[in-house]
C-alpha cells in the first residue's frame, strides 16, 4: 500500500512536494514539475484507486478488531 493517506504525483510518485494556488484549482509537483491544471480534484481522481484501497484496508481492520472483541467477550 503506497503512502498511506497521502496523495501521490501520478508521474514521479512523490507525496509531499506539491505547490497550489489559493483555491487549489492548480497543483504542481515541485519534485518533477508535473502540473495538474485540474487542480486538487484532478489529483484526487488520479489517486482514486489508492484512496479506495486504503479505505478498504481500514474498514477490514475495523471489522476484524470488532469481531475479535465480540469473540473474546463470548469466551
Amino acid at each position: 500500500m503506497a503512502n498511506r493517506g497521502k496523495l501521490i504525483c501520478d508521474t514521479c510518485g512523490d507525496d509531499n512536494h506539491f505547490e497550489t494556488n489559493d483555491d487549489k484549482s492548480y497543483v504542481k509537483c515541485s519534485a518533477c514539475g508535473r502540473e495538474y491544471f485540474g487542480g486538487y480534484n484532478e489529483l484526487l481522481e488520479l489517486n482514486k484507486a489508492n484512496i479506495e484501497e486504503i479505505a478498504k484496508a481500514e474498514a477490514k481492520k475495523i471489522v476484524e478488531d470488532k469481531l475479535k472483541g465480540i469473540l473474546k467477550k463470548m469466551k
